[in-house]
């Protein structure tokens, strides 16, 4: 299986990366408790950071915003996973705990400020893309059942017709979110080549690290940019 971004995307966003991690065979219906501390430590780091500060003016959020307006999406409309996660915690509110592997990769987002994904790959039957939608895409929004077809020329990250995240990095599909009962996961981390490149490949590390060291499975890791567009695991 495959990790595609399409050539239309990087002529909108030529200096995009993806870090990108892979991980098979978790117990996601246990209790870890290194990883409530770790969620836990990273919120309050992220309240304190983020204390009278507007978040969409900080220079770790403002290239995203910029991202977005770039390929036609109004950030103040639609935020960034990242931007969304840090103004709740700038409000003085907690981040639900919601399973393990979400929990980390929340952690692991609020640690390196960058947006990061979960998709399942439980029921993925075909390549991950990340691409421009188009017509008879699908999207179905977390915790409801209708279905919504994305605008034409958005960015999505899909699998087949069903799309799992609309507007790039801003909201997550009823299909392919992470669950109790969720065994094989993919997760991309954006950002881009000039700007936080870094940051991207110590969380993609991190993230790794943490989940071979906590789940006792392994991981492959990798990253897609302009001259690289194809991820591949096994």
């Amino acid at each position: 299986m495959k990790f595609i971004v399409t050539s239309d995307i990087f002529k909108k966003l030529s200096d995009m990366y993806v870090g990108v991690v892979v991980a098979k065979g978790i117990d996601n219906n246990k209790d870890y408790p290194a990883i409530d501390k770790l969620l836990n430590k990273y919120m309050k780091y992220s309240q304190q950071k983020f204390d009278g500060v507007n978040v969409k003016q900080d220079d770790e959020i403002i290239p995203y915003r910029e991202a977005f307006r770039k390929i036609g999406i109004n950030p103040n409309r639609y935020p960034c996973s990242a931007e969304a996660l840090f103004k709740r915690l700038s409000k003085g509110k907690e981040l639900p705990h919601i399973n393990p592997l979400v929990d980390l990769n929340n952690a692991i987002s609020l640690k390196y400020t960058v947006p990061m994904g979960t998709h399942s790959l439980d029921d993925a039957r075909d390549n991950i893309m990340m691409r421009l939608a188009k017509s008879g895409d699908t999207f179905i929004p977390l915790g409801k059942d209708e279905v919504e077809e994305p605008d034409e020329g958005e960015v999505v990250y899909a699998v087949g017709k069903d799309v799992r995240t609309r507007r790039w990095t801003w909201r997550q599909s009823e299909h392919g979110k992470i669950t109790d009962q969720t065994h094989n996961v993919f997760f991309p981390i954006d950002g881009f080549i000039d700007v936080n490149r870094d940051a991207v490949d110590k969380a993609r590390d991190d993230l790794a690290e943490k989940i071979e060291e906590i789940f006792g499975v392994e991981t492959q890791i990798g990253y897609v940019d302009r001259d690289h567009p194809e991820f591949e695991w096994e």
